[in-house]
């Protein structure tokens, strides 16, 4: 039976650099796919400056051409954090959404938003029936499964995964994607020729876990409890 697999990250590229071969491979096997990207307000960073409201319409669109519905909450990054309106408002998302298989950011990073998204993506994914009110409270249904996922150098801090999915059939559509979205934030056309530096950071860092695990191309996640596994 088609499942819905949801991607939760803080900003608009979280997902799409350290999890978009597997949501690919989830699309590749007729599952809905969603991401939640909990900043959809850009207009205090500076390299969307006059541009915010087109990175976010460009960033959905893109999405969806490769098949992943993206919604956006109105979360502004380094102004929201973690308190009672901000894990209802994920919790509200959730509801809707009915996620079958959860992943969410690793909370130690460098970065104060994507500690923040985990945060509110740890509360509302478990305990959401619990901070919503009435029907909504009622219709709540947390998934069965959740990962957190590394996103990248620079900000994940002692991540260590203990599951791996491989990704070497999506690897070119998923490089792609996360190029494109590059481009778009830079306002140029995508040139697959020049891979820029979160691509090759991506390319590093998918090849590094495929080494461990004895594929082209993997990507890692921490499963937040022991799930039971079919391995005979």
């Amino acid at each position: 039976m088609p499942k819905t697999i949801l991607g939760i990250g803080a900003h608009y590229d979280d997902c799409v650099f350290g999890i978009s071969g597997t949501l690919l491979k989830a699309v590749r096997k007729n599952h809905r796919v969603v991401i939640l990207t909990l900043i959809g307000d850009y207009s205090n960073w500076k390299p969307a400056a006059g541009r915010d409201k087109e990175i976010v319409t460009g960033t959905i669109k893109l999405a969806k051409d490769y098949g992943v519905e993206m919604r956006m909450l109105d979360f502004t990054g380094l102004r929201y954090d973690v308190n009672l309106a901000t894990k209802m408002a994920v919790a509200e998302a959730i509801t809707e959404i009915q996620p079958d298989v959860a992943f969410m950011l690793w909370p130690h990073d460098t970065h104060p938003d994507h500690e923040v998204a985990a945060a509110l993506s740890k509360a509302a994914l478990g305990h959401g029936d619990r901070l919503l009110n009435g029907e909504q409270a009622k219709k709540f249904r947390g998934p069965s499964r959740i990962f957190q996922f590394d996103n990248g150098p620079r900000h994940t801090i002692g991540f260590e995964p203990n599951t791996f999915v491989d990704v070497t059939d999506e690897w070119q559509s998923a490089t792609e994607w996360l190029g494109k979205l590059m481009a778009l934030v830079r306002n140029e056309p995508f040139d697959a020729t020049k891979p820029d530096g979160a691509m090759a950071a991506k390319q590093s860092l998918a090849a590094y876990r495929g080494s461990t695990c004895g594929v082209k191309y993997a990507e890692a996640f921490r499963s937040t409890n022991a799930y039971p596994q079919e391995i005979l």
